[in-house]
């Protein structure tokens, strides 16, 4: 992706865009996922009962399943299927999330204890293969095979996404290319699964499903890299600023600065990000030489390039509440403060 400083086009402004807004559209159909969704956790076991109904208070903006259900909405409509679609979705999604707090050994999520911190590893990994497996079944026994594929396919791209990471992040040699493809397996496979399994469950049309596809994978580039910037102190979301820094992950900014800068200078950096132990200053240090080579300009511009095509990609739908809340989406994850 090339684009010149002169090129970086300005951010629509934030206005009055909210998720809630945004589901309006949708709302009953919400309501009735949830209770769907809980309906699909229920265990007869206590203990796993007694964790499921922690991790259930937890859920934050379910933006997967809102995904799900607007994209059918916009592509026809509403039915049994989107909703098996949509907890598909999310129970795959908080298995692999109860997972990666094993494998990172993170104590919180979202602000709170996570499962492993209150039931250990054990439990914790067992939960996630309750989830797994129940996602598993729940298409199953609707025989809903190209739903499973879609969402299978999304879990095995996150896993090899996940694992490139690992491996480029011993060397810490992720140049724009691997950046892009590793953003595009771990973040935007799962928002391009979501849609296209809204649009599955709404329509036969073969074009119109890839469409949306398409339209969740760029949505899914946009969100990541708008995660990114926060990073380097754009705003606060409630993620320490600089922890991706202190974590050693290679984000665009930072790649596109050190393609740029003198060779000293990249030297210089890279045993500031090479250090387990960053302090304040450091961060600061990094922090403004990416602004400084523009590295926060390029990100900007690469995310609002991915948001427009992701809005181009909904031209192929016809007009309705549903498509202009996803058009309001984009806009939405591009200016999100949190």
């Amino acid at each position: 992706m090339q684009q010149t400083e002169s090129e970086v086009p300005p951010a629509p402004p934030v206005g009055k865009l909210t998720l809630k807004g945004i589901q309006r559209p949708i709302n009953a159909e919400l309501t009735h996922f949830r209770a769907y969704f809980r309906d699909a956790m229920k265990s007869e076991v206590f203990l796993l009962d007694r964790v499921i109904q922690y991790l259930l208070k937890q859920k934050g903006k379910q933006m997967r399943p809102i995904l799900v259900l607007l994209s059918a909405r916009a592509c026809g409509g509403v039915d049994e299927s989107t909703y098996r679609g949509a907890a598909l979705v999310e129970l795959l999604h908080t298995a692999t999330l109860v997972h990666d707090d094993v494998v990172d050994d993170a104590d919180r999520r979202r602000s709170v204890f996570s499962i492993r911190a209150l039931w250990k590893n054990k439990i914790a990994v067992l939960l996630g293969d309750f989830l797994l497996s129940r996602g598993l079944l729940l298409a199953l026994d609707h025989k809903d095979y190209q739903l499973l594929h879609i969402v299978s396919d999304s879990v095995r791209r996150m896993s090899e996404g996940e694992l490139l990471q690992i491996e480029k992040a011993r060397k810490l040699d992720i140049d724009e290319e691997t950046y892009f493809r590793i953003i595009s397996d771990k973040t935007a496979s799962l928002l391009a699964a979501c849609t296209m399994s809204g649009a599955a469950s709404a329509t036969e049309d073969e074009h119109i499903r890839e469409r949306m596809k398409a339209f969740g994978q760029a949505l899914g580039m946009a969100f990541q890299i708008r995660d990114d910037l926060f990073d380097f102190g754009v705003t606060d979301i409630g993620k320490p600023l600089g922890i991706d820094l202190i974590e050693k992950k290679m984000t665009l900014p930072l790649i596109y600065s050190l393609s740029r800068c003198k060779k000293a200078d990249r030297k210089r950096l890279m045993r500031l990000v090479r250090k387990d132990q960053k302090s304040k200053e450091d961060i600061r240090t990094v922090t403004q030489f990416v602004t400084e080579q523009g590295g926060i300009e390029y990100a900007t511009s690469a995310m609002m390039e991915y948001a427009n095509e992701a809005k181009q990609e909904l031209e192929i739908l016809p007009p309705s509440p549903a498509r202009d809340a996803l058009r309001d989406l984009v806009s939405f994850t591009v200016t999100r403060q949190k």
